[in-house]
């Protein structure tokens, strides 16, 4: 790719993008959010068609009309935001727009035992191929997403997170086909803001800034971190937790969770925050830890237990009142569970506080918009437009928007489900912060992260899960990274 320009409006998204992959490597795309990568893939893949530039494919120059002349070419691309029909089954997906078929007729047997095959391969023959893809768990539904991809002819898959939602052990396995893959000679356009990940797996990385490149061919193994966040950044970035406040130790009680359990997922599950008190859940992928979290918020109803704010028991099941209790919740997938992404900045931010904006059955709009204006400003919102839809903003920005919600509403209890998922470099130190700043005011935060290093650099305790039970528990400085892995792999108590 040469020169790629594109133009939306007044804003200028590409500014002569250059890309150049080789067969059989990985090339690794850096850069924060709205640096251009994912309208860069996206005309690559013919979702959208650039304004100025030259794509050259296998020697030749192209241009793919529409996103199926891209995949009949061999490029392949699954996206952070996954385009799966939840409705369907996983064989169904995996050949949707190219059924396996017999004059007209869909050959089901024939569709389930090939995406079968194609599970297989991915190390996922458990998945299978008559489930509805709506039942499968997020990092189902990723592999799901690859498997689809891979029941083409793919020279070039584009995986723009594809790590978001998968724990240490099913990472390993993506790694695992992506190293088959690049083995046969595919080239492999991989996007991710976790660095490590770029040193296991990357050949070359590129870095993308404001829409221009900025750097490219750059050796993934041994560029310095501190080289590529000041390419992503234009300044450096100290990626540390923020500091723990020593001046005062953790207030009452304000969350208490009792013998929390439910059918299938989780068994009695114990453990209160203070006020001012970060806890951390660490655990694998499939470990319970989010049920948890939504069963603590009523989202889901619990089999058993209790859940008390203030010393006030919540009722089972029921979200309504668990936020009149003083809760909140940012869901993991705060695109489709958190957010109304066509709906503007402060819209989303009162959302849940409507009520204080009502007088005689009419809106103060005024008011409402004053009100999510000052909270945008506090928690530095970029850009501070507050008409703005927040399908268009950072994923960092957007997770802020989530959090000025519970703000305006005053929650006691934070409850974050992988705070910093999809936030570049840059924004996660911002989040972190921010997260830090909530706790010593006196919220009592609990947070979920697939990534350990998050999880005791942000607590100030941790509980380790394992298949549903608590099978640790400490203060976050008694623990390490790699006694947690043990926990989480064994389960051995400590």
């Amino acid at each position: 790719m040469a020169g790629i320009t594109k133009q939306f409006s007044s804003v200028r998204a590409l500014d002569g993008i250059d890309l150049e992959v080789a067969a059989g490597e990985v090339h690794c795309l850096l850069g924060q959010n709205g640096a251009g990568k994912s309208t860069l893939i996206k005309i690559l893949s013919a979702s959208y068609q650039p304004d100025e530039g030259t794509i050259w494919w296998k020697g030749e120059e192209v241009r793919f009309g529409h996103p199926q002349a891209a995949i009949d070419a061999g490029v392949a691309t699954i996206y952070q935001e996954l385009d799966l029909v939840p409705g369907l089954t996983v064989a169904e997906n995996v050949f949707l727009g190219h059924e396996i078929s017999t004059v007209g007729f869909s050959r089901r047997a024939a569709t389930n035992r090939r995406a079968q095959e194609i599970l297989a391969r991915l190390g996922h023959g458990e998945i299978s191929p008559t489930q509805l893809v709506g039942d499968l768990s997020p990092a189902g539904q990723q592999v799901v997403s690859m498997a689809r991809a891979l029941s083409h002819e793919v020279d070039l898959l584009i995986l723009d997170e594809p790590s978001a939602v998968l724990d240490s052990g099913e990472v390993e396995n993506l790694f695992r086909v992506i190293r088959a893959l690049t083995a046969q000679g595919v080239a492999i356009v991989y996007i991710s803001h976790r660095l490590e990940e770029i040193r296991q797996i990357g050949d070359r990385i590129t870095v993308l800034k404001d829409g221009s490149t900025v750097a490219t061919g750059l050796p993934a193994a041994t560029t310095p971190t501190a080289d590529l966040i000041k390419l992503m950044t234009g300044r450096s970035i100290e990626y540390v937790f923020p500091e723990r406040s020593r001046e005062a130790a953790p207030g009452e009680v304000v969350l208490e969770v009792s013998e929390l359990s439910l059918d299938g997922v989780f068994d009695h599950v114990s453990f209160d925050v203070r006020a001012g008190e970060i806890v951390g859940l660490a655990g694998l992928v499939g470990s319970g830890r989010t049920e948890i979290l939504e069963a603590v918020y009523g989202a889901r109803r619990a089999s058993s237990g209790t859940v008390t704010v203030d010393g006030r028991r919540v009722r089972r099941g029921a979200v309504h009142a668990a936020v009149a209790a003083g809760m909140g919740l940012a869901p993991e997938e705060r695109k489709s569970q958190g957010l109304l992404l066509d709906q503007a900045v402060f819209a989303n931010i009162s959302v849940s506080s409507m009520k204080d904006f009502q007088r005689v059955g009419f809106i103060q709009r005024a008011r409402e918009k004053a009100k999510a204006g000052e909270l945008v400003a506090s928690l530095d919102v970029r850009p501070r437009n507050i008409s703005r839809h927040v399908r268009t903003m950072s994923g960092g920005n957007q997770q802020k928007v989530v959090v000025a919600r519970w703000l305006l509403r005053g929650c006691r209890v934070l409850l974050l489900d992988e705070p910093s998922r999809g936030v570049d470099v840059g924004a996660r130190a911002e989040i972190y912060k921010l997260i830090r700043s909530l706790a010593d005011s006196g919220v009592a935060v609990v947070v979920v992260s697939s990534e350990v290093e998050e999880v005791l650099g942000l607590a100030d305790r941790v509980l380790v899960i394992r298949e549903g039970c608590v099978v640790h528990e400490s203060a976050s400085h008694e623990i390490d990274e790699s006694r947690v892995l043990d926990l989480v792999m064994e389960g051995t108590p400590a």
